[in-house]
């Protein structure tokens, strides 16, 4: 949560344990639960799971990741959409997206920047 710079603005803690959240950037919001006691499913959490945002500038946000040292892949355009992925403490894919008219392919770098 504070890694990716959101800040919970409700939450749920029925029987004293915090179940339910709501997250917010800015004008996005995501809201998460915790599995309850029983019905985790088996297998390795995350697998085959991405969550997708649409973000002014995924360039930007992948900048401001790095200062924070969160691991981030390098940007690169897929879709016509500039692309920066995390990987959460569960293993979910978070994808930050945003419009581009950079050719299909590029990857960002600093040098080409500049």
């Amino acid at each position: 949560m504070d890694g990716l710079v959101f800040r919970k603005t409700h939450e749920w803690a029925p029987r004293g344990k915090l179940e339910w959240w709501w997250l917010q950037r800015g004008d996005t919001a995501l809201m998460l639960q915790e599995y309850r006691p029983g019905k985790r499913p088996d297998g390795k959490l995350g697998l085959g799971v991405s969550v997708c945002f649409q973000c002014e500038d995924a360039i930007a946000y992948y900048k401001e990741l790095q200062s924070r040292r969160i691991e981030a892949q390098r940007p690169f355009v897929g879709n016509r959409m500039w692309v920066t992925n995390v990987t959460d403490p569960d293993g979910y894919n978070l994808s930050f997206e945003s419009m581009t008219d950079a050719p299909e392919e590029s990857e960002w770098s600093e040098a080409s920047a500049t």
